[in-house]
């Protein structure tokens, strides 16, 4: 089995250290590298290609954001997983929509950080749940939503139940349960959504729940 190669992104010796011990604890995960600034991480990501960066947002001489958009402008496999100190960083939302596969936050479980690691680069996203809680309160609390566009027309009712329930963060297995359905069919529903509109994976799916105002509490139904 290949071990999935990781970039390790942060201006803090110590927390890089950190990662890197939690990380090469496990067998199927290898820290190739460390990088102290946006800048540093372009050119490692560029030289030693690894599968996942981690990827901090605040740092000197260039952001999280800005090197996660130019990591991710250009063809490659590699895949970016955010790391923040906050709950939710005011950047997030430009994080995720410069292509970020997964937000996190430092303070979390290694366990959530490990398996987010597995998940993103099985080419699945993640956000932590209590990250999504408080971008559903940040939308929640704008005058309007965006209005959404004709072509999201094309869902049908099941997809957008399925489409809202990613909003909140829930996992195949979850929205399954919640939605009295089989697993199977959840990823056939999130499939046809990211197809309909050309999107790379869930993070993005949620990112357009947001924009258009879709982020919004449902009660679901049987079937």
């Amino acid at each position: 089995m290949t071990a999935t190669r990781i970039l390790l992104v942060d201006d803090q010796p110590m927390i890089r250290t950190g990662l890197r011990l939690i990380l090469e604890a496990e067998p199927d995960l290898t820290v190739v590298g460390e990088s102290g600034d946006g800048l540093a991480a372009i050119e490692d990501t560029r030289s030693l290609q690894p599968d996942v960066v981690l990827m901090d947002i605040r740092m000197p001489r260039l952001d999280g954001v800005e090197a996660t958009r130019r990591i991710l402008e250009t063809p490659s496999a590699t895949r970016v997983i955010i790391l923040t100190t906050f709950d939710l960083d005011a950047h997030v939302l430009d994080a995720l929509r410069a292509g970020a596969s997964g937000f996190l936050v430092k303070d979390g479980p290694a366990d959530s950080l490990v398996e987010a690691i597995r998940t993103v680069a099985s080419g699945e996203a993640v956000i932590s749940p209590r990250v999504t809680r408080r971008l559903l309160e940040r939308f929640a609390a704008l005058p309007e939503p965006v209005p959404a566009p004709p072509s999201l027309n094309a869902l049908t009712e099941r997809e957008m139940d399925v489409l809202r329930a990613l909003t909140r963060g829930l996992s195949n297995a979850e929205i399954a349960a919640e939605l009295f359905v089989s697993e199977a069919t959840v990823k056939t529903h999130v499939a046809h959504i990211l197809d309909k509109y050309h999107l790379r994976d869930r993070v993005q799916a949620v990112i357009l729940a947001y924009d258009t105002g879709l982020a919004l509490p449902s009660t679901p139904t049987r079937p």
